[in-house]
């Protein structure tokens, strides 16, 4: 028993939706596009599980989030699927893969066959048992990948009002769930090895804006240790966590977030892999021409960079899907990936975004105290990484412009002396011929090419022009 389709999108999260909604825009037939879930559920947001599905009033709930509101575009429910004539095929765990046959084996034994695949499986929660922790499977340890994870994290926290929460992890996950915890009124500590929250991506000065905010709020934060075992009562619950430093905490819930691996299981041994996940080319096509790779499995040449990365935020999911499709529909007419790497969140009442690379010497800028500041990351002479909290549309477009220009910095406390206003000047000029420069007390932006340059450049492609004229003609006598 088998079903044939032209193209299959393996994965039913974000990149799946949007993948889906470029198809429909792309002219797609009806029944050639199916999309194979795990999930019981149509493609949704899966930032809302962190945010607006854990408030205590007003929760967000499907189908508010399925994709793609969260790109303001249309809200595609299980309806808008069937109208297309995309066939969702849900609840459904791909057992293995056969890229050469071009066939997908399901747990229940149906065979699906493609022209064209799009990988779009993700990435899984690590658990604690590969850090040698025992307790997952506890009644009231949570883990957030999923909406099943978003639905019993409410649960145990409605469980528990008024409860101590221990958070063990301090990046993304760990910072919007402790932020939620908090607005439902349970008692938050977390827990990390690094020095400070959000390692990867904030500076230690930048992190501390954000702990003293959450100390604010009535959460403790344990730095320095990790968990090494929990206390587990008769009924299967966690009562206490205990720490390698040596120290116990009451719990009456444990949320996790400790990291992701991506699920690149199903094709080990037959495409090629790099740095983590599934490598692919400019149009994200991997080692077999018949297979793409979008979102947090695919590890794509950054161009802005000049080498491969596995990125981990939903902007990359969305905008991969789309350029993937792109590819897929229209090659000629596609060009390689261009992409900047964003990163943002929302919690309690702050809202910060970062672009670029977080890399290279950091100058800091703004007001700390007023909860409006920024940074800059400069590498070898170059702007490459900027983070900016609490600003406008407008700022925020600006600082990703000039981190795509790639600016080159003489004088970092010019650079710092200038701040935001570095970022809206340079954006608000046209792309300049030559580099841009902060130098001294003013900015410089490189003088343009010279008339005759250009001049040369007409002649020499109006010779071409007329050539490829010749050319063709004397093809089609042939």
């Amino acid at each position: 028993m088998g079903r044939a389709f032209v193209y299959v999108i393996l994965g039913g999260g974000v990149a799946a939706g949007y993948a889906a909604l470029e198809f429909t825009r792309r002219g797609v037939s009806h029944g050639e596009l199916c999309i194979i879930s795990e999930e019981s559920v149509a493609p949704y947001e899966r930032p809302a599980l962190s945010k607006g599905f854990l408030l205590p009033e007003d929760r967000a709930s499907l189908p508010s989030f399925h994709t793609c509101v969260g790109a303001n575009e249309e809200r595609l429910t299980p309806k808008w699927y069937k109208e297309q004539g995309i066939e969702l095929v849900l609840g459904t765990r791909v057992k293995s893969a056969d890229v050469r046959r071009k066939t997908l084996l399901t747990a229940a034994g149906e065979t699906i066959s493609y022209k064209i695949l799009i990988v779009a499986t993700g990435a899984r929660a690590l658990k604690l048992e590969e850090f040698g922790v025992s307790g997952s499977d506890a009644e009231n340890v949570c883990y957030l990948r999923d909406l099943a994870d978003a639905n019993r994290l409410v649960d145990v926290m409605q469980s528990c009002p008024g409860g101590n929460a221990v958070v063990i992890g301090g990046g993304y996950i760990g910072m919007e769930c402790a932020a939620s915890l908090v607005i439902n009124k349970i008692n938050v500590t977390m827990v990390f090895p690094e020095e400070h929250c959000m390692a990867r991506l904030f500076t230690p000065k930048i992190a501390s804006y954000y702990e003293d905010y959450y100390q604010s709020k009535g959460v403790k934060f344990i730095k320095g240790t990790v968990l090494s075992s929990f206390n587990i009562d008769s009924t299967g619950k966690v009562t206490a966590v205990n720490l390698r430093d040596g120290s116990q905490l009451p719990a009456d819930m444990v949320v996790v977030g400790i990291g992701i691996r991506p699920n690149t299981s199903l094709f080990e041994g037959q495409l090629t892999l790099e740095k983590g996940g599934i490598k692919v080319n400019g149009k994200l096509q991997s080692s077999n021409s018949s297979v793409y790779a979008v979102g947090d499995v695919a590890a794509f040449p950054v161009k802005l960079f000049g080498e491969t990365r596995r990125l981990e935020h939903v902007d990359s999911a969305r905008k991969s899907a789309r350029h993937a499709v792109h590819a897929i529909m229209e090659p000629e007419k596609t060009g390689e990936f261009d992409y900047l790497p964003f990163f943002y969140s929302r919690v309690f009442t702050m809202s910060w975004q970062f672009y670029g690379d977080a890399a290279g010497e950091v100058v800091h800028y703004g007001d700390f105290s007023g909860g409006r500041f920024g940074a800059y990351c400069v590498s070898k002479g170059h702007l490459v990484g900027s983070f900016l909290e609490g600003g406008t549309k407008e700022e925020y477009e600006a600082i990703a412009n000039a981190t795509r220009l790639k600016p080159a910095i003489e004088d970092l406390g010019e650079l710092e002396r200038q701040g935001l206003s570095f970022a809206l000047t340079v954006s608000q000029k046209p792309l300049p011929s030559s580099p841009v420069v902060v130098s001294g007390s003013s900015l410089i932006v490189g003088r343009p090419l010279y008339a005759f340059h250009a001049t040369a450049g007409v002649i020499v492609a109006s010779s071409i022009a007329a050539f490829a004229y010749w050319y063709g003609r004397r093809r089609r006598r042939w």
